[in-house]
């Protein structure tokens, strides 16, 4: 696959179509970051609220996630992905003339819908590769993907100190923020006009039921409502943030009332559940042993991807202002320099997915990265002006890597759990993801990033606990087929058994 990968034809095709969406989702998505310390001293904003700018950019995406995971297995990638990026143009243009903190809140709100598009690809490349292949696609997706933030982070500033003439010789962020939106907008058209949900003479396989995951066995369904009910309590502590007397952006009223709602959402997601799963609960429908699986292995997934990717959420959203007053640097130093920990996705991510590939279980190679997470922030709480840049650079990159890479080795087996319902198990555990995003800068916005870094490092150190005693390695890890629907194995299309074997 390796030696294939630049051959620009078939399945690689694809995967290159769609991780570029995915990185231009995610220049949009952390287009502020960069430009946080000075659009808080142009518009007059306070730390506290910058910090929940941050929040809120990474909110929605929870919900969203979710529901996109929904779409998707309904409408196919090559449909959500274009409406997504064609949505994108709106928060940022949204952010570029924003006036005010308030104005901010709505704009990143928004953006974080943006946020869900990494989902979209996972069931695009779990269609075009082989499960022998899926951790090394999905972690050059993930990986080439997620190297938007280090887009972000590194070009942008260059973009608005290069165009600063226009703003009057400030920096001009607004028009850096602008072309990130229109750009991708612009993209939509080309990947919708590029792409196919399949490989030729491969059906897409839909849920049969659609408004919530259906699952296999009365304890999957208390343990899916119980890991609904954390998303919704991230989204309650952000009502709870912005309710804060510093930042006053909600009064307690409003604070209750959005509490209630999150309530009734909690209501309403419980009975689609139901209704998805109710033949099931009754005992009235039954699974064949193929279709079960166990949603404490989703659950466990949700975790770990708390642990990589809501860590390297925090950790992107936080090291430019970090780096800067610890430092004393200006801004676009210190972005530069923050970008070192997203930059280095372009290889960390695929090479989670290789080694989950190549080393013959899924399980342990999560399992080993999660204690290389869990150590290397440990490592890198102790960082302070003291430290030489360089050594404080390199500690960031060590966490970065095993982050990144447990993102790879996560996704290496999201695909492989159940086909047909792969957008929604996508949605639950990339939305879990941005959970560990919301609690942990929330943690950072009420502490300093010495014990954020404290708190990551020993919850990556549980998750390795738990995957080792708990996570089971999936059915059908190493296939060589592209899929292992019996019709698949029994009766392959002889043009994809082809394409695929050669």
């Amino acid at each position: 696959m390796l030696t294939q990968m630049w051959s620009l034809r078939g399945r690689f095709k694809i995967l290159h179509l769609t991780w570029f969406a995915f990185f231009l989702t995610f220049v949009c998505w952390f287009n502020f970051a960069p430009f946080a310390t000075t659009i808080g001293k142009e518009l007059h904003l306070t730390s506290e609220q910058i910090k929940t700018l941050g929040i809120c950019n990474l909110a929605l995406t929870i919900p969203a996630r979710i529901i996109i995971g929904m779409i998707l297995d309904r409408y196919g990638p090559r449909i959500t992905y274009t409406a997504l990026l064609m949505f994108a143009v709106v928060p940022c243009l949204a952010t570029a003339f924003a006036q005010d903190f308030n104005q901010l809140v709505l704009s990143r709100l928004l953006m974080g819908i943006v946020g869900s598009g990494f989902v979209v690809g996972i069931r695009m490349v779990a269609e075009w590769f082989p499960p022998k292949d899926i951790g090394i696609a999905q972690g050059v997706y993930g990986g080439w993907g997620n190297f938007g933030a280090f887009g972000a982070e590194f070009v942008l500033p260059f973009l608005a100190v290069g165009t600063a003439f226009m703003a009057g010789g400030t920096s001009n962020w607004r028009l850096a923020i602008a072309l990130t939106g229109i750009i991708a907008a612009l993209y939509s058209l080309i990947y919708y006009n590029s792409v196919s949900d399949t490989p030729p003479g491969k059906a897409y396989k839909r849920p049969k039921k659609n408004g919530a995951m259906e699952v296999t066995s009365p304890k999957s369904f208390w343990a899916m409502l119980i890991m609904n009910f954390g998303l919704i309590f991230a989204l309650g502590l952000l009502a709870w943030r912005l309710a804060q007397p510093k930042l006053n952006f909600l009064n307690q009223s409003q604070m209750i009332t959005a509490w209630v709602l999150l309530g009734l959402l909690y209501a309403f997601q419980t009975y689609k559940a139901w209704q998805v799963n109710k033949d099931m609960l009754r005992g009235t429908k039954t699974f064949a042993p193929s279709e079960r699986f166990q949603f404490r292995q989703v659950s466990l997934l949700e975790y770990a991807y708390v642990i990589t990717f809501g860590s390297e959420l925090a950790a992107v959203s936080m090291l430019p202002a970090f780096f800067e007053y610890t430092f004393a640097l200006d801004h676009v130093t210190a972005s530069m320099i923050a970008a070192s920990y997203p930059f280095l996705n372009l290889v960390s991510r695929p090479s989670g997915g290789l080694i989950s590939d190549k080393f013959g279980s899924r399980k342990w190679t999560l399992t080993i990265i999660a204690v290389g997470v869990g150590i290397s922030y440990l490592i890198a709480s102790g960082i302070n002006k003291a430290w030489p840049i360089p050594l404080a650079i390199a500690a960031t990159m060590l966490a970065a890597y095993f982050a990144q890479a447990g993102c790879g080795a996560t996704y290496g087996i999201v695909p492989l759990i159940k086909k047909d319902i792969t957008g929604q198990i996508s949605g639950n555990v990339g939305a879990y993801g941005n959970f560990g995003g919301v609690v942990f800068l929330t943690i950072y916005s009420l502490t300093n990033a010495a014990t954020l870094f404290v708190v990551m490092g020993i919850a990556g150190l549980i998750c390795a606990s738990l995957c080792a005693f708990f996570l089971r390695e999936p059915k059908n890890s190493f296939a060589v087929d592209y899929a292992t629907e019996p019709e698949y194995i029994e009766n392959p299309p002889v043009a994809v058994t082809q394409d695929f074997r050669n």
